[in-house]
């Protein structure tokens, strides 16, 4: 069986988390993690822009076969926020699209499943987690970048088990 390099990403407008890892066989290996940030104090478009540049840059160094990201949840009392949201989502999987990468959207609850055992696990048993698997010994911060990594895990347990 070939090396699978896995995309995972914790969209955000202000901080899009992701996390780059390599699957061979039974192993899971950390290529790299990290943020993608936009600056609040511009406009939409320039930060939209940001955001699709910066995973261009890190589809093009890594060539991922698929892309992983949480499905949308926001309460009705908060449009505005599933707004955002989307756009954000929306430029991440135009620039997944138009690098021919698969994306897949998983609900919260079964990343957290795969990861913890626990689908109501907190961010921090997550990030917990996360670092255990990979074999990461510093903490990984913000959680927005353990959340990323998380949605790798288990888009790659899933299709490992499916």
């Amino acid at each position: 069986m070939s090396e699978r390099i896995i995309l995972g990403i914790d969209p955000g407008l202000n901080i899009t988390g992701f996390g780059v890892i390599a699957a061979d066989g039974g192993s899971l290996k950390l290529l790299d993690a990290g943020t993608i940030r936009s600056k609040p104090s511009d406009p939409l478009t320039p930060r939209l822009t940001e955001i699709f540049q910066g995973l261009v840059q890190i589809i093009e160094k890594y060539s991922p076969e698929v892309m992983g990201m949480e499905k949308i949840y926001s309460h009705y009392r908060h449009p505005v926020t599933a707004i955002i949201m989307g756009h954000a989502r929306g430029v991440l999987c135009l620039a997944a699209g138009l690098q021919g990468i698969r994306v897949e959207s998983l609900p919260a609850s079964r990343v957290k499943k795969a990861v913890t055992g626990n689908g109501r696990a907190s961010k921090q048993q997550v990030n917990g987690m996360v670092r255990r698997i990979l074999g990461i010994h510093n903490e990984l911060k913000p959680l927005d970048v353990s959340d990323a990594l998380a949605v790798a895990i288990a888009l790659y347990e899933e299709e490992r088990h499916a």
